[in-house]
């Protein structure tokens, strides 16, 4: 049963990531907190209400915040919510993005009393511990491509592109290029320009070290993310099959919470059917491609046929 149920949540990552409608739903990386709060409870009234108000401030914002306590709650049942959007986003794909991020956290983290949601155009992220204006250069996701070996060139523009993103240029969202090679930084807007300015040279310069001569790479951080790419970001391809290369970030603290939505699927009567011959699931020397019970993130990437 454990073992049905840790695939039934690898495989709702994966149909997420595979029905994606857009780049801007492009899942990035996710996860859930593993303690779990009680149906009916308060705290579900709040996680309801911030979930809503985050969804209704996207039509008419890129970003905001909130901290949400309905009448009859304690202390302990505050939730604290924000969304933020990619800068270049108009008001309707800003929107968009943020539902699409709240629905799937309403599969993937059932009665979880925190989750968050990185898709290519929007970050998401409620909790019951205070974060909102907390700095945050934790590493949560990374990514690098292939290497392009020693070419000068793009790896003098690289640097160029990273050493702009990173500068002090008083900006959330910073969008950079030279030649071939463009880059993107953004920060969460609940942080001050300086705390910005340290987490954007924090992920550029990890990004620089460990990503080394690769075609292209993403850092993302607690608060913030810089990634740069020789193709551009929509044409990430490993090889020239056209292979599509998607990566799952999970913080997995979802097991129980899995086990009560593979309930919900079946009385909906929704079937996942598996098949070897559409999906290949790999091992990396650099990325675990398994789904189990662990505190730590881990990640899964996966190829269609």
């Amino acid at each position: 049963m454990l073992q049905q149920t840790l695939w039934l949540s690898c495989f709702i990552f994966l149909l997420f990531s595979h029905l994606s409608s857009s780049a801007t739903d492009s899942f990035i990386y996710g996860g859930c907190s593993q303690p779990r709060f009680t149906p009916g409870s308060p705290y579900e009234s709040n996680v309801d209400s911030i979930l809503t108000s985050l969804v209704n401030s996207a039509s008419f914002s890129s970003f905001n915040n909130f901290k949400i306590s309905v009448p009859g709650s304690t202390q302990s049942d505050i939730v604290y919510g924000l969304f933020q959007c990619r800068g270049d986003l108009s008001t309707s794909d800003c929107r968009d993005c943020v539902a699409h991020s709240v629905s799937r956290l309403g599969i993937i983290c059932p009665d979880a009393t925190g989750g968050a949601m990185q898709l290519d155009g929007c970050f998401v992220k409620y909790d019951s511990a205070p974060f909102l204006g907390v700095e945050d250069k934790t590493e949560v996701f990374k990514k690098c491509g292939p290497s392009i070996g020693y070419n000068s060139d793009v790896l003098t523009r690289r640097d160029a592109v990273l050493a702009y993103m990173t500068s002090g240029n008083g900006q959330y969202f910073r969008v950079g290029g030279s030649g071939s090679v463009q880059g993107v930084a953004q920060c969460i807007q609940d942080l001050s320009l300086s705390e910005c300015q340290d987490c954007v040279a924090e992920a550029g310069g990890r990004l620089k070290s460990e990503c080394g001569a690769s075609a292209w790479g993403d850092m993302y951080l607690g608060k913030c993310y810089v990634r740069y790419s020789e193709r551009g970001f929509h044409s990430r391809s490993d090889d020239d099959n056209g292979d599509v290369d998607k990566t799952l970030a999970i913080i997995i603290g979802i097991i129980a919470g899995v086990a009560m939505a593979s309930k919900r699927l079946r009385s909906m009567n929704i079937i996942f059917p598996l098949s070897r011959t559409l999906l290949k699931l790999w091992y990396h020397q650099d990325q675990v491609a398994l789904c189990f019970p662990s505190f730590f993130y881990e990640v899964l990437s996966w190829w269609t046929m």
